[in-house]
């Protein structure tokens, strides 16, 4: 398949809404009301937590990772269950610890229905954090109110290895119990997400003792003491595939792997101290769970995105300074994308949220795209603009001919 009749038509953004559905071959559910034009779907209304058994059939968001021809762009955000919803901030006044309202079950439950009951997202990600296994293969952490993660036991010398061990996943029973929940709830209707952070960027914590803005422990230690890096980084990557595989086990129907700072090293320094762990975990998860899709997401992958595609996932997560037009020349039909509206945008008039929408999906093209904010959600964002991103996507349907001269491409290609 390929994407280049629409990436060129892509650079003209000043088109109409009718101009846009017609090249796009989108249709929208109030066509006859409303020919050629993006509307969104009837008000939503809030339904109880209900039980379905599993469908047979792939959800909409399965389908688009693996570039499978869909009817719409299947949507979620990252960070969806937060801060910025009220009735999380009110469940958070009951519980303030986040270790507690991430490690136990029916809280995480919870809150990670919170926006599926509010908005019937197409992905539901259990609510957890990338440090969460930390404990289960040796490595201790706190979360302070200000400092944020804090490990108080830095691993920077050899001796400091000792401490690390297998992972155990029975100290990680809430997170396979909670996605079995999460799976039985959402049904069908949705995927549920797992997800795990890259060793690069678990390693950052680890090393530095925290969160940090310069990175200059964990970047000095490349040149330093490059074997005990690699030795930190080989033990992640074996403790993170068994844990992938736990989730997929569990019941998660997709994971995302966050290398949220590897974009924090130059290019070529990914490639040696990034790229090869993200690999081994894909290979790994690949040999057990084939069916899995697996997206890739780094914060600031603009200097990355070929890079990124040569780890093998199927998706490769974009954030917003990526123009989507672009990101689809340069990593080509073949791998599907994620992303990208600036999440600053939720804060912008709803008409602009949906004008921004349009304009990301015109240039993501019909197939193997899944509509999401370039980052997560922001604290402070309105309700009312989430639910509207969410009532726009759903509000499109590609049209037939589109897919199909989609696949004719593919077939030629």
């Amino acid at each position: 398949m390929s994407f280049s009749p629409l990436t060129s038509a892509c650079s003209s953004l000043g088109v109409k809404s009718s101009s846009l559905i017609v090249q796009l071959g989108f249709h929208t559910a109030e066509n006859n009301k409303f020919p050629g034009a993006f509307v969104s779907s009837p008000k939503r209304t809030k339904t109880k937590k209900f039980s379905i058994a599993c469908s047979s059939t792939d959800p909409l968001l399965v389908k688009a990772a693996r570039g499978d021809p869909v009817s719409r762009p299947p949507t979620w955000m990252m960070r969806q269950a937060g801060r910025y919803m009220a009735v999380y901030r009110k469940l958070a006044e009951k519980h303030p610890s986040f270790r507690e309202r991430s490690e136990t079950t029916d809280l995480i439950v919870e809150i990670s229905l919170q926006p599926w009951e509010a908005f019937r997202p197409d992905g539901v990600i259990i609510f957890s954090d990338i440090l969460t296994p930390l404990p289960a293969f040796g490595v201790p952490f706190d979360i302070e109110e200000v400092r944020g993660p804090v490990i108080q036991s830095p691993i920077r010398f050899e001796d400091d290895l000792k401490a690390l061990h297998p992972i155990d996943l029975e100290k990680l029973h809430f997170v396979g119990e909670s996605l079995k929940i999460l799976r039985q709830e959402v049904g069908g209707h949705a995927a549920v997400l797992g997800f795990v952070g890259a060793p690069w960027t678990i390693a950052t914590y680890i090393v530095e003792g925290g969160t940090t803005r310069t990175y200059t422990t964990i970047k000095s230690m490349c040149h330093t003491a490059p074997n005990l890096l690699r030795t930190l980084l080989s033990h992640l990557t074996k403790a993170i595939s068994e844990y992938i595989i736990y989730q997929v086990e569990s019941g998660a129907h997709c994971i995302q792997i966050f290398d949220s700072w590897g974009g924090q090293l130059p290019p070529d320094m990914w490639e040696q101290w990034s790229k090869p762990y993200i690999t081994e975990i894909v290979s790994v998860v690949r040999n057990k769970c084939p069916k899995t899709p697996l997206v890739l997401y780094i914060n600031g992958n603009g200097g990355l995105l070929e890079r990124m595609k040569g780890t093998g996932v199927d998706v490769i997560g974009l954030d917003w300074t990526v123009d989507m037009a672009d990101a689809r020349k340069r990593l080509g039909s073949d791998i599907s994308v994620q992303g990208n509206v600036d999440p600053a945008y939720l804060f912008s008039p709803l008409s602009a949220v949906t004008k921004e929408i349009q304009r990301v999906i015109k240039c993501a093209g019909p197939r193997g795209h899944i509509l999401n904010l370039g980052h997560g959600v922001l604290v402070g964002t309105p309700e009312e603009a989430v639910a509207h991103f969410f009532d726009v996507s759903k509000s499109l349907n590609y049209d037939g001919s589109s897919q199909n001269h989609s696949m004719e491409e593919s077939k030629l290609g």
